[in-house]
């Protein structure tokens, strides 16, 4: 909610916006850096689960694969 009130959504002005939450807004940096580690680790934490999932042989049931490779692929095209 914090990053929403001063992020402007505009393909020409979403960078400046972004630059100006990082160094005008109070404490910008240090939401905008929480925001972006925040985003890495919940991906760090789908990769280990998906890891653990490959070394027990949770891919051998067809429908937890399927499953499984659906929302990595919803995953990713929303972190894009």
């Amino acid at each position: 909610f914090f990053l929403a009130i001063h992020y402007t959504a505009n393909i020409n002005l979403a960078f400046s916006s972004i630059v100006h939450i990082t160094r005008d807004v109070p404490y910008g940096w240090i939401m905008q850096n929480l925001h972006a580690i925040g985003a890495s680790m919940f991906f760090i934490c789908i990769y280990a689960h998906i890891a653990r999932g490959l070394y027990y042989g949770s891919y051998l049931n067809k429908n937890v694969w399927l499953s499984g490779t659906t929302l990595m692929i919803i995953l990713m095209a929303t972190a894009f």
